[in-house]
């Protein structure tokens, strides 16, 4: 494409992420099939945890007898959910770093 026209939102959008990239020293170099691998891996992993909670969770609800009960172990599900998806993402980024090493 022609550096002459004017740029759509997007590809203003694109650049300024090419730029931040470039200033972050952060390369576009693809990930290897190990790190593909590592990664789903991973992945995997965690959708096998978050599935597990999910399980353990409707178990519980079955047993639960208040409502307060039930607040209670939603809440206990969204933070584990959420402190699971933090660990995932963690590593995910934790490879991707070793890749650039």
């Amino acid at each position: 494409m022609s550096d002459d026209g004017p740029k759509s939102a997007f590809e203003l959008a694109m650049e300024r992420l090419r730029q931040k990239d470039k200033e972050a020293s952060i390369d576009d170099r693809p990930l290897t099939d190990e790190h593909k691998a590592a990664i789903a891996e991973i992945r995997q992993f965690y959708k096998a945890k978050t599935a597990e909670l999910e399980i353990l969770h409707q178990a519980a609800l079955r047993k639960a007898n208040t409502h307060e009960e039930i607040e209670r172990l939603n809440e206990n599900l969204r933070s584990d959910k959420e402190r699971l998806a933090n660990d995932r993402d963690r590593k995910i980024a934790d490879v991707r770093r070793e890749r650039s090493s």
